[in-house]
């Protein structure tokens, strides 16, 4: 069930919140939990056994390490943490890298999660949480479940017990809910498509432009598909009175890679820093140490995305950029800084596309003989040319939603919602008027107009994936 389908909008969602909003609050968390697990098992009802362990696991776990803690007991703690962590990577390589057995949906997200919870109770950063049906509402939490964002447990303890459904918090859910909704069917789904077709083509009817174009399109597929779930999850959640955290900051933007890691899948960039890169020492034990940490940190991230070595290869890639930034920031600082801003910001923009265009490429394709063809075509070293006519046109007639792509990939369209409220209320404010009811009606016809918009496309359209559940 995704979130951008007939049955989850018009079904599970009205039933699920009507469910939730008339249980008393201290049964919130008992329908949060049955309502995930009823969302999970709509589309894996035999791997809902593995959730359901995974969480029983690392519950009996986390109590387990807090009470060797309390006795003074750290060897036992730590055997435990490591008899947690086992248990977690064993089962996430057995079910996502073995290639016996379908790949469960969200296997990758809800263990990371599980994995954070019980090395944060051994670091002392949170205590076990001793409310079974509470622990199962953070495991299972389906606005998060299938794609994140990954969700740190102390992040949200206080919410699963003390939270307050606010009514401001609910008009903001469905206001991130809608637009996620609209940047996913309105815009990712429609430029899927042309991506679709053009790395279809067999690289002899392949141009130049055409291949670079299919790279932009898949570049901003994937940014609109993943940050418009993550909105649709971060809606979800103040819905319910979690303040879930971001997953994305205009990474498009960025000047190095180093700043695109940390705008894009913040929350994945988070974990392993936290508890894959700071615990290998970081940049703390010197530089060949440093490089040697990135180098397995960013193995691991392109692992955690699939087995196929493309993965491995796109985060090698990613790899390599970070350590040539860290071997050349003390260089480009001397010499970067006699260039005035707006031409370092546009060269560092200019290669952090490059970069970032070629790893999307890598990542696309699992084949890697149909991955080198492409890139070769990108390059000129096959295909049919330059450009030709059919490029031109699907430049020509796709025009108008590559300008909203591109709009809607900086904060150009926030900053001009803030302009337009803003001399809104300036001009009610000299009438001796009231804004903010006349900004909530304008606000919610808008909403409306793209919620029965995204719902037409969804009832039309018969292509609607999410890319990022497959990981």
């Amino acid at each position: 069930m995704v979130f951008s389908s007939i049955i989850f909008l018009f079904r599970f969602l009205p039933i699920f919140l009507a469910a939730y909003f008339l249980a008393p609050k201290r049964m919130r968390n008992l329908v949060l939990f049955f309502g995930s697990l009823i969302f999970y098992a709509w589309g894996e009802p035999v791997y809902i056994l593995l959730m359901l362990f995974s969480t029983v696991s690392d519950y009996i776990h986390g109590i387990l390490i807090e009470k060797k803690l309390t006795e003074g007991k750290q060897k036992p703690a730590r055997g435990l943490l490591v008899s947690s962590m086992a248990i977690n990577l064993l089962m996430l390589g057995f079910f996502k890298y073995s290639g016996r057995v379908a790949l469960p949906i969200g296997i990758s997200f809800y263990t990371f999660q599980t994995m954070s919870y019980t090395i944060d109770v051994y670091r002392k950063k949170t205590p076990a949480q001793k409310n079974f049906v509470a622990f199962g509402a953070f495991v299972s939490m389906f606005p998060q479940l299938i794609a994140g964002p990954i969700v740190q447990y102390r992040t949200i303890a206080q919410a699963l017990t003390e939270r307050r459904e606010k009514a401001e918090d609910v008009v903001y859910g469905i206001r991130r809910f809608v637009l996620g909704l609209a940047k996913k069917v309105l815009l990712a789904n429609q430029i899927g498509l042309l991506f679709t077709q053009i790395s279809a083509l067999p690289a002899a009817e392949l141009t130049t432009a055409g291949a670079w174009l299919g790279a932009v399109c898949f570049a901003f597929q994937i940014y609109f598909d993943f940050s418009g779930y993550s909105d649709m999850a971060v809606g979800l959640g103040a819905m319910l009175g979690f303040r879930l955290p971001e997953n994305f900051n205009y990474p498009y933007l960025s000047v190095s890679i180093t700043e695109f890691w940390r705008r894009w899948h913040i929350t994945l960039g988070t974990w392993f820093r936290e508890y894959v890169y700071i615990p290998l020492g970081g940049n703390r034990k010197g530089f060949g140490r440093q490089i040697i940490n990135i180098l397995i940190v960013w193995a691991l991230t392109g692992i955690w995305h699939g087995a196929s070595w493309n993965f491995l290869i796109w985060g090698l890639w990613f790899a390599a950029f970070l350590m040539l930034e860290k071997a050349g920031s003390s260089f480009l600082e001397k010499k970067a800084v006699k260039l005035p801003e707006g031409v370092r910001h546009t060269v560092g923009r200019c290669y952090v596309l490059f970069v970032v265009l070629i790893s999307w490429v890598i990542f696309s394709f699992e084949d890697a003989g149909r991955m080198q063809e492409y890139l070769a075509v990108m390059f000129g070293l096959q295909g049919a040319g330059l450009i030709n006519a059919s490029v031109c046109y699907e430049l020509c007639s796709q025009g108008m939603l590559l300008l909203f792509l591109i709009l809607g990939a900086t904060p150009l369209p926030a900053r001009v919602v803030h302009l337009l409220r803003t001399g809104l209320e300036k001009r009610t404010k000299a009438a001796g008027r009231e804004s903010a009811g006349v900004w909530l009606l304008l606000e919610a016809v808008v909403l409306t107009g793209l919620f029965l918009l995204s719902v037409a496309f969804v009832v039309d359209a018969s292509y609607n994936p999410f890319l990022y559940f497959r990981f």
